[in-house]
């Protein structure tokens, strides 16, 4: 007969206060008001990117829209200048850089942009203090969860709901107005004369802002960001993170403010709850860096503002990095951090140039579908489409010529472009040997400013010719 393995009953023990969450009976996170200089700092960056996105898109430039991606005709118009589907590649470029500025950002001091500069983040505390201004401070909030419906709480359940609703349908109403005139479209919203599509698309961003912001809130930050799941992969020890001094803050336990924490065997720490009941995604950060930390700092804040009441030292929640919690000191700059930097700045240099050296007319050649044939003069002839765009903002004259011996170029040789103005010309090529050399040989356009002959475009195409005429 086997033996026994003896069973011992263990008691679970009660939760501690350490991992409670700022949470109503519903699960719902109810975070604290705090103030503090993380918190005033993104207050100031918020309100510049606020001023910028609703305010930019109602500037004029030259009797236009100062910023518009104009969707019906093709071009994107930045203040002065004006970009066309060929300068695709610019954008791109673009969006590649803010990659890489975001990777650097995040190899020196982890998810700043969460806490400070994405949409997600801001437009939930604007909306989280909305929820403060309708329902009172965290306390107050948590009763009304908990409270039976009456006329208190639908009346300020009401007004929240039309402050977010209403900020939401700004903020579709201003992203719909930098791909179509907002003026026009603001006149058609308020006179309930909006067309289909903009009204879909209004509603739908309206509804995404609402969704988002008011509901789903830290849940993006937690399930649906990819940026949380990769972040951990480009951290290394010296990234300054938010972190808790647990060496510092242990053991904890409250005390009285003249208690020394070292006569009684305590840390700093007093257990007050505050860094846990600030979170807006309702972590610990004592609990050491998760997932869900979206480097807001409010924790720092608050843990600060206690510090200050219990007369101890700043910085016992504070941005440091894993090597200075272990003793050491922080490396800023390292091997990653400045390959980073050097790969950006090459990049931002290749865009400035290529900005500054960008064509100013653009030309596209096509060749017509027709293979060849022969003109009147005996000699084979080729049809070609010549597509040219004015890419200023005033009126041009170009001249037209083909670079290539052997050949002559019939069609029209001078052209006049208003402002963004597009022109397909069509032109004809001869071949002037009686027997070619090649059943196909290259052929360059050229379109050249009349008064100024470095504004140019060069296209390349093919001359067809049949080798046994």
């Amino acid at each position: 007969m086997s033996e026994r393995i003896p069973v011992q009953i263990i008691e679970p023990l009660e939760p501690s206060r350490a991992n409670a969450k700022p949470k109503s009976s519903d699960n719902l996170i109810h975070s604290r008001s705090f103030t503090g200089l993380f918190r005033t700092l993104r207050l100031s960056g918020t309100g510049v990117l606020f001023l910028l996105f609703f305010g930019t898109v109602w500037l004029n430039w030259s009797g236009r829209q100062a910023v518009l991606w104009d969707l019906a005709d093709s071009k994107f118009h930045i203040f002065g200048a004006t970009f066309w589907p060929q300068d695709f590649i610019l954008l791109s470029a673009l969006l590649i850089i803010c990659a890489f500025g975001l990777f650097a950002i995040t190899v020196f001091a982890g998810r700043v942009w969460c806490g400070y500069t994405c949409p997600q983040s801001t437009w939930t505390w604007i909306f989280m203090w909305c929820e403060k201004v309708t329902e009172g401070e965290r306390n107050q909030r948590i009763k009304l969860q908990a409270a039976p419906w009456g006329i208190n709480k639908l009346l300020r359940r009401s007004i929240k709901h039309t402050l977010w609703l209403a900020i939401s349908l700004l903020t579709g109403l201003t992203f719909i107005g930098y791909f179509t005139p907002i003026r026009p479209l603001a006149m058609e919203l308020l006179t309930l004369h909006l067309s289909g599509v903009s009204l879909f698309w209004v509603l739908f961003f309206t509804a995404a802002t609402y969704i988002n912001a008011g509901w789903l809130r830290e849940a993006v930050c937690m399930h649906m960001c990819p940026y949380a799941r990769f972040q951990s992969v480009m951290f290394d020890k010296d990234t300054l993170t938010v972190s808790y001094n647990a060496a510092r803050g242990e053991h904890r336990g409250p005390r009285k403010r003249e208690v020394e924490p070292a006569s009684v065997g305590l840390g700093d720490c007093i257990d007050c709850q505050v860094c846990v009941q600030v979170c807006p995604t309702g972590i610990d950060i004592r609990d050491g860096l998760q997932m869900e930390c979206i480097g807001c700092a409010a924790c720092i804040d608050a843990c600060d503002s206690i510090m200050d009441k219990m007369g101890y030292a700043r910085g016992l929640v504070g941005y440091t990095s894993e090597r200075t919690l272990e003793g050491g000191k922080t490396r800023l700059m390292r091997p990653r951090l400045i390959g980073y930097c050097a790969v950006l700045t090459l990049m931002i240099g290749a865009l400035v140039m290529a900005l500054v050296q960008r064509p100013m007319v653009s030309l596209d050649v096509s060749k017509d579908r027709g293979l060849f044939r022969e003109n009147s003069q005996g000699q084979i002839e080729n049809i070609y489409s010549l597509k040219i765009i004015n890419k200023t903002q005033q009126s041009q004259q170009y001249h037209l010529k083909m670079v290539a011996d052997g050949f002559e170029f019939h069609g029209k040789t001078t052209i006049s472009l208003a402002p963004g103005e597009i022109i397909d010309i069509p032109v004809s090529v001869a071949m002037l040997a009686e027997r070619p050399t090649s059943s196909s040989q290259r052929i360059d356009f050229q379109v050249v400013d009349d008064h100024d002959s470095s504004v140019h475009s060069q296209a390349t195409s093919r001359f067809v010719a049949p080798l046994n005429r």
